[in-house]
């Protein structure tokens, strides 16, 4: 198979993005007062309906210092409250964190940072831990400050979306998507932030910040053309595509089996449908015990954990359940427009060193807990739709060792698309992958 590993420079890079995210040293900052971790911020009191509102537009803002695991770091943040759209469409209040650059440049520019914090419970949204929140589901999106650091130095603005709402709609992709779209618009109009309409942006996400990025690479040209015109690329791993084959690939996994009921809750939630009344009394005990769980609280919890012992034995395969299959194919990104700005995807595929075998007919080989395959025939589709995509399968890494891998090849790519360089594009070299038609319902 046709591979690109990373570099011996690329990890070397991943190093120093660790570097340069430990070495700061906390102090205080003369110009922020130090918000409350959570409160009345998060809850719009206008009197104007939100259904009334134009999606991004600001509703309260307040300004802070960035906190990693509760210690304040002399970088100002500006949050927002802002009108966004859960995953139905219905009107929501969201919140997002502007982190301004020690040194502006005189031409502003940002990146919009997705978090890979997944999580179910509200209380780990990345806002909450920047203004000083301390969760164990938190510590995600404080360990992130690696890669967010660097852009700072660099001089970037980052906008970190709230991606999952303020409900902790963990895994509804269209309303990580469209969060990190209107995200971006309430940064671009409020007027404390220094960014405008004219503000050249990028994407960056990894895992479940690659859910959110991909989704608003694909939505944004038909959903938020305002903030396509400013994008000048999407960098993105780890990619979730199809989770009708996510569900089979995890399925019985040592490690990575513990995100079904995850998933499960977040789907049910995120789209408001109840999915109790197929579940068994184990599942039934999951789906109650793990409602505010985060990544933390499964990752390696659940070894051998399948989805028939979730459900009643009529629905062991998940095609069976109609309001399971009707949320999957919604959710598959192979459904949806290809972006109309350039991609840097990359995907690892040795997930077995994450307890998830890839011998499973029409899935194959991921990182243990992405599909490889489905990550590859995304790519292509953006490919045959004119989309200039630069694909990177690292055939010897798995999920979690991708990442620092990844990460830095990620940022010199973004760079170059600021820098105005012509995009990499190695569409004729990228194999086929999976089938992304949709869920057939059994029976």
């Amino acid at each position: 198979m046709w591979v690109r590993i990373g570099s011996k420079a690329a990890v070397t890079a991943a190093t120093a993005l660790a570097v340069a995210g430990l070495a700061w040293t906390p102090a205080p900052l003369a110009r922020a007062a130090t918000a409350p971790a959570r409160g009345s911020f998060y809850t719009y009191t206008g009197s104007t309906p939100l259904a009334q509102i134009k999606p991004g537009t600001v509703l309260s803002t307040r300004i802070l210092s960035y906190h990693v695991v509760g210690i304040a770091f002399p970088v100002q943040v500006v949050q927002l409250l802002y009108r966004s759209a859960n995953a139905l469409g219905q009107p929501t209040a969201n919140a997002t964190s502007v982190l301004e650059p020690p040194v502006p440049p005189a031409s502003p520019r940002a990146v919009s940072y997705q978090s890979f914090y997944d999580s179910l419970n509200p209380a780990d949204e990345p806002s909450v831990q920047i203004a000083g929140g301390v969760t164990l589901g938190g510590l995600v999106a404080d360990a992130e400050s690696i890669v967010i650091a660097p852009l700072l130095l660099q001089g970037y603005t980052v906008i970190v979306p709230d991606t999952e709402g303020q409900n902790a709609d963990f895994a509804a992709g269209p309303e990580y998507g469209i969060a990190t779209l209107n995200s971006i618009r309430a940064a671009t109009n409020s007027p404390v932030t220094g960014l405008t309409k004219a503000t050249p942006i990028g994407m960056f996400g990894y895992s479940g910040g690659a859910i959110a990025t991909d989704w608003a690479a694909q939505l944004a040209p038909s959903y938020a053309p305002d903030v396509n015109r400013q994008l000048v690329g999407a960098a993105e791993g780890g990619v979730l595509v199809d989770p009708a084959h996510n569900l089979t690939y995890v399925n019985g996994s040592s490690i990575w089996a513990g995100i079904i009921p995850m998933s499960i809750i977040g789907i049910a939630r995120g789209f408001q449908i109840d999915i109790t009344p197929y579940l068994s009394s184990y599942g039934r005990q999951l789906y109650n015990s793990l409602q505010n769980a985060s990544i933390a609280n499964v990752l390696g919890q659940y070894p051998g954990l399948t989805f028939a012992q979730l459900v009643k034995p009529r629905y062991a395969n998940p095609a069976s359940i109609p309001v399971l299959v009707k949320v999957e194919n919604e959710l598959n990104a192979g459904s949806l427009a290809s972006p109309a700005i350039p991609m840097f995807i990359g995907q690892g595929a040795n997930g077995t060193l994450e307890g998830t075998p890839g011998n499973k007919p029409g899935i194959g080989r991921g990182d243990g807990v992405m599909v490889a395959g489905d990550v590859r025939t995304l790519a292509r589709d953006f490919c045959a739709s004119g989309t200039a995509v630069d694909y990177i399968q690292y055939d010897a890494l798995s999920h979690v060792s991708t990442f620092p891998v990844w990460a830095p090849a990620a940022l010199t790519w973004l760079n170059s698309r600021f820098a105005g360089s012509q995009a990499p594009n190695d569409c004729a070299q990228i194999p086929p992958g999976n089938s992304l038609a949709p869920v057939k319902p059994a029976g």
